[in-house]
């Protein structure tokens, strides 16, 4: 395959320039490297510059000993455990129910007409701005933070799933009633099968709002978590501890990215962009 593409008055150029083009395994590994060498780099370099002024900012080295100190004395694991919880719970109900009222809304249209102008209105209201109610509703347990996290993304997730069934083709959905399927086995076997794919994406992008939710959440009379760590840290002004918690937030994020990618090329192999 030649390195370069045609474009649309004939001339060649690199695939690195041409859109929608197609990269081969390597060059993406390569440009992906690249690209976080130069964060690190930049990082590094600015803390250097900045070093002594009134903005603080770790070393890359400095971060990793305090994510080390924080590894050893045994608070991170406690903390990691209790936000990938808190996480885990209220984004595994968020998204069921997005799941259940997006596929409903986007294949009925009596449910569509019903359910989207009420969450079209409600997404708009923050969530955060719940929170009073929820502490006054829920008590400080875990409850209110559970429903915060809820809460902060199911719309989103409702929405966007509803507009994954209806990328459905009716041609498709036709011929299944053609070929003698009832309703149930076309939700089944059709319709849920085909939005799969784009499901797993919906996963995927709300998922980061899970996580800003969860920052709120553990400022709800917590006493355990990420986000309660790096509060508690930056009243003594450990910086370094600070930046070590949220290189924390970043790995989390990119092992669960990759996860979930990797369970949609799994289970659906036909939708592999």
């Amino acid at each position: 395959m030649s390195d370069t593409a045609p474009t649309a008055r004939g001339r060649r150029q690199s695939p690195l320039f041409q859109l929608r083009g197609e990269l081969d395994g390597r060059t993406r590994l390569m440009l992906g490297v690249a690209g976080v060498a130069t964060l690190l780099i930049g990082w590094e370099a600015a803390a250097r510059v900045l070093a002594g002024d009134s903005i603080l900012l770790p070393t890359i080295g400095q971060t990793l000993t305090a994510l080390q100190e924080l590894a050893r004395s045994g608070e991170l694991w406690g903390d990691l455990g209790a936000s990938l919880r808190r996480v885990g719970i209220g984004y595994a109900v968020s998204l069921a129910l997005g799941v259940v009222l997006g596929v409903a809304m986007g294949s009925l249209a009596s449910a569509e007409a019903s359910l989207e102008p009420v969450f079209g209105m409600v997404r708009y209201i923050p969530a955060s701005a719940l929170t009073p109610l929820f502490l006054l509703w829920l008590g400080i347990d875990e409850s209110p933070k559970l429903a915060l996290i809820v809460v902060g993304t199911v719309f989103y997730n409702v929405l966007m799933v509803a507009d994954v069934a209806r990328s459905v083709p009716t041609p498709l959905i036709n011929a299944s009633y053609t070929l003698g399927a009832g309703r149930l086995t076309v939700l089944r076997r059709v319709i849920l099968p085909h939005s799969w794919p784009g499901i797993i994406d919906v996963a995927r992008i709300n998922l980061a709002a899970a996580w800003l939710m969860l920052v709120v959440a553990e400022l709800l009379a917590a006493d355990q978590g990420l986000a309660f760590r790096i509060v508690r840290a930056q009243r003594f002004r450990q910086v370094d501890r600070m930046f070590a918690l949220l290189l924390v937030f970043g790995l989390i994020g990119v092992a669960s990215d990759l996860a979930l990618r990797a369970l949609k090329s799994w289970t659906s192999p036909w939708a592999r962009a």
